[in-house]
C-alpha cells in the first residue's frame, strides 16, 4: 500500500474537523466581529466589561479556581495512593474512579440536584438522624460541588499517568541523601510531576469555567456565570452576534491554557489519551 492511498484513510477525520471545528469557529469569529447588518464591530467583545458581563466572568473565574484547587488537593494524594498500589491494583482502582464518567454528564448532575435539594436524599437522611439540614442548593457552594464532582478525573488522571513513569530509583536516591518525605515530596515529587499538574489544572479549569449545565441545575438559574450568558444569548436572545463576542473572550483563557501545556509538557507526558 503505497503513501497516497494510505493518506485517504485520513479524509474521514479531515472533513470531520472541518464541518464540525473549523466551519464552527469561523462562524464564531464572523458574528463576533460583526453587527447584526454584517459590519465589522468590537462591540460584541467589549461588551465582556458591562456590570453584569463583569461581574459574571470574575464569578465564573473565583468558583472555576476554587474548584480547580479542590480538585488538584484531593487528586495529588489520591494519584500517590494509586501509583503505590502497583500497576494492576491502580489500574483497576482507576477504572472504578473513571466508571461514573460512563454515565452522561447532564444525569450526573441531576442526580446531585436530587441529593442536594431541601427535600433530597441528604436532608432526608438528616431529618431521620434528627439532625439539621443543609441548605446547600442554589447556592455557589452546590455549583463548586458539581464542579469537584464532574470533573475530578480529568485532574487525577494526568497526574497519575506522569506519577507512575517515575523511577523509584529517584526516590530511593533522594532519602538515602537524607532528604525527609515533605522534602523528598517538594522537590523530587512535585517537580517531576508538574506537567501532570498542569495539564489536570487546565483540563478542570476551562470546562469549569465555560460550563452551564451546573450552574443552571445546581445553581437554580439564580447564580448567573459567563457560560449561562452566552448559553441565554444563543437560544432566549436569539443574539448570535454578541453571544459569539464573549466566546471569543473566553477563548483567550483557553489559548493561556494551551500556551501553558505547550511550555511545561512538551513532552506531552501528562497527556491521558
Amino acid at each position: 500500500m503505497n503513501r497516497l492511498s494510505k493518506k485517504y484513510f485520513a479524509l474521514p477525520c479531515i472533513v470531520w474537523m472541518i464541518g464540525f471545528t473549523v466551519i464552527p469557529l469561523l462562524m464564531i469569529f464572523y458574528y463576533g466581529l460583526t453587527d447584526k447588518t454584517g459590519a465589522f464591530t468590537l462591540s460584541n467583545i467589549t461588551a465582556i466589561a458591562t456590570a453584569e458581563h463583569a461581574k459574571a466572568l470574575f464569578l465564573s473565574l473565583g468558583l472555576s479556581l476554587v474548584s480547580t484547587i479542590i480538585c488538584l488537593l484531593l487528586a495529588y494524594p489520591l494519584a500517590m495512593i494509586l501509583r503505590k498500589k502497583g500497576v494492576k491494583a491502580g489500574s483497576f482502582i482507576v477504572f472504578i474512579f473513571i466508571l461514573p464518567m460512563w454515565m452522561n454528564f447532564l444525569l450526573r448532575t441531576m442526580a446531585w440536584q436530587t441529593l442536594l435539594e431541601k427535600s433530597g436524599v441528604i436532608n432526608g437522611i438528616l431529618s431521620a438522624l434528627h439532625l439539621p439540614e443543609i441548605a446547600i442548593i442554589n447556592t455557589p457552594w452546590a455549583i463548586i460541588l458539581g464542579m469537584v464532582y464532574n470533573f475530578l478525573p480529568f485532574m487525577v488522571l494526568p497526574i497519575y499517568n506522569v506519577l507512575i513513569k517515575i523511577d523509584d530509583n529517584t526516590i530511593n536516591a533522594a532519602k538515602d541523601l537524607g532528604a525527609n518525605e515533605f522534602q523528598t515530596l517538594i522537590k523530587i515529587w512535585i517537580p517531576l510531576s508538574l506537567p501532570g499538574i498542569i495539564s489536570g489544572i487546565t483540563m478542570v479549569f476551562v470546562p469549569a469555567l465555560t460550563t452551564f449545565v451546573i450552574s443552571n441545575l445546581l445553581g437554580g438559574s439564580k447564580i448567573l456565570l459567563i457560560g449561562n450568558v452566552i448559553e441565554q444569548e444563543f437560544t432566549k436572545g436569539s443574539n448570535w452576534n454578541l453571544g459569539s463576542g464573549l466566546s471569543l473572550v473566553l477563548m483567550l483563557f483557553i489559548l493561556i491554557s494551551m500556551a501553558l501545556i505547550a511550555k511545561y509538557d512538551k513532552s506531552g507526558e501528562g497527556a491521558v489519551f
